[in-house]
């Protein structure tokens, strides 16, 4: 058990290696510690929005998509929606929503674990976390195709609306209205995280693959 546990974990640093060359191994904790933070505060603040603009509106109907709810116009927007036959935005991703917490607390303690371990299940434990701000984006896709291509054929305006999927990044026209997506901080922190884990598991490699080959030779 110890032995396969040590395989898992890697070698430790002798003290007088990391004496001589200190930063070499305090980089990969650096980068991922500072991913691990980032990710944390991602969760708080919004990834995504959306402007609508209608003639009813001058000034236009702002969206901002956080990952656990939704927050600004939304109910105006749902009646705008109501009469293109789109559902309320409140019925995309329940389940994504109510599990994003615990699943991005996750992600970071397992990014926090990385640090610890000093072999190519490292990035294992990273990965996840680094393609997070992807799986967001991939989800969020998912949910304005599904929603702009099954209209209600019972809405006012059905007949003059044809099934669409608007667009997650960049401009986007349904009829009379425009609507303007973009990213927002969250995503683009998360971003960051995923940035800062690539660098992060570079160093960790430099680091430790020169430690972890030093004692498979040692133990033949």
């Amino acid at each position: 058990m110890s032995g396969k546990f040590e395989e898992i974990v890697g070698p430790r640093v002798p003290a007088d290696i990391v004496q001589r060359d200190r930063m070499r191994y305090r980089w990969p904790t650096i980068m991922l510690g500072a991913a691990a933070a980032l990710l944390i505060i991602s969760m708080f603040l919004p990834y995504w929005q959306m402007t609508l603009k209608a003639p009813q509106y001058p000034k236009g109907l702002t969206v901002q998509v956080y990952v656990n709810r939704m927050t600004g116009d939304v109910s105006e927007i749902d009646g705008l929606n109501h009469y293109i036959g789109m559902r309320p935005l409140a019925e995309a991703a329940q389940l994504e929503r109510s599990v994003s917490i615990a699943a991005i607390s996750v992600l970071v303690l397992l990014v926090l674990a990385a640090i610890f371990v000093h072999t190519k299940w490292a990035a294992l434990l990273a990965l996840p976390a680094l393609f997070m701000p992807a799986v967001f984006l991939a989800d969020m896709y998912y949910w304005m195709r599904n929603f702009g291509q099954n209209l209600d054929p019972r809405a006012p305006l059905s007949s003059s609306i044809k099934p669409f999927t608007p667009p997650i990044l960049g401009e986007g026209k349904v009829g009379q209205f425009a609507t303007v997506a973009s990213f927002d901080i969250g995503l683009y922190l998360a971003l960051l995280t995923s940035l800062l884990i690539v660098v992060g598991l570079t160093m960790h490699r430099r680091a430790y693959k020169p430690l972890v080959d030093e004692a498979k030779e040692a133990h033949g």
